[in-house]
């Protein structure tokens, strides 16, 4: 698009805002027809102008206001006839040409005198537009802030739309698995053992509590149950505090929490047979100390 002058740039946006004269309307239409970029700056200002129209309604003017303009041009009460003037009488050829220099400078100095009346008015009626314009602005920003339902839907702010992040799902407490608890003892005032069972991963603890070591010889532990056809060994009880293992993984639940259990004193490493060799020691049977989660 070519660059225009700020006459241009004026005329196109008085255009807009309509305070052209007819003749000046005309002269920005032709202009229009054989320019089309001129005619791109002109719809770009009624673009951006054409927008404040949706915001003013028509106001028919009171009869009043008309009588006032017709008295401020001299159209109030009776008309006079048009007299027109006579036409002056033609001058001698010499004369005119004598005078000519004189006429010259004197349109000359009246068309600049013209020119430069005509671009104060347009600038003053740019002026006094963009001001409109300007409160017109004023007034939709403050419109828009506290009534929003009075402007056309194009107008109205676009509603905030607030982002809510959801809590996160709180996981439920992990329910307590099932324990069990066997005291391994010869009477009620002599634990030796505290035998420990998980029912869900059937993995025993033998805890040692008033056992005594026996030199050359070990503790095992065996299960007995009247489903089994022979006590069955769960193995060698360590000389540490603790002994763990999963021995009990192939038994089913009921015999696992219905048997009993008994630690006899074999050879050390164990029995060497299979069975029980040793005489009892110990023996107990599983309570539930933590109930099954529901």
């Amino acid at each position: 698009m070519m660059a225009y002058s700020e006459d241009h740039i004026a005329l196109a946006a008085e255009y807009a805002l309509g305070t052209l004269s007819a003749e000046e309307r005309v002269q920005v239409e032709t202009m229009m027809s054989v320019d089309k970029d001129f005619a791109a700056v002109v719809e770009a200002w009624e673009r951006k102008l054409g927008v404040l129209n949706q915001m003013v309604g028509l106001v028919e003017p009171r009869p009043e206001v008309w009588e006032k303009i017709r008295v401020a041009i001299g159209l109030a009460g009776t008309q006079e006839a048009i007299v027109h003037p006579e036409a002056p009488q033609p001058v001698a050829a010499a004369a005119v040409v004598a005078e000519q220099p004189a006429i010259d400078r004197s349109t000359l100095d009246r068309s600049n005198v013209i020119d430069f009346s005509v671009q104060a008015k347009r600038w003053r009626g740019v002026a006094t537009g963009m001001t409109a314009v300007a409160a017109m602005l004023v007034a939709l920003i403050a419109v828009q802030a506290y009534r929003p339902e009075l402007l056309p839907a194009g107008l109205r702010p676009k509603a905030a739309q607030q982002v809510v992040q959801a809590p996160a799902p709180v996981a439920p407490p992990a329910a307590a698995q099932s324990q069990y608890v066997a005291l391994l003892q010869t009477d009620a005032a002599s634990p030796a053992f505290i035998l420990t069972v998980d029912a869900a991963t059937k993995n025993f603890t033998v805890r040692k509590v008033g056992a005594e070591p026996q030199a050359g010889k070990s503790y095992e532990l065996w299960i007995v149950s009247d489903k089994l056809q022979r006590p069955r060994s769960l193995g060698v009880i360590g000389s540490n505090d603790f002994t763990s293992r999963a021995a009990l993984a192939a038994y089913d639940p009921d015999v696992v929490n219905q048997a009993t259990y008994a630690v006899t004193i074999e050879p050390e490493g164990g029995s060497p047979t299979g069975a029980a060799t040793g005489p009892i020691v110990f023996t107990g049977k599983l309570i539930e100390t933590v109930p099954p989660a529901r």
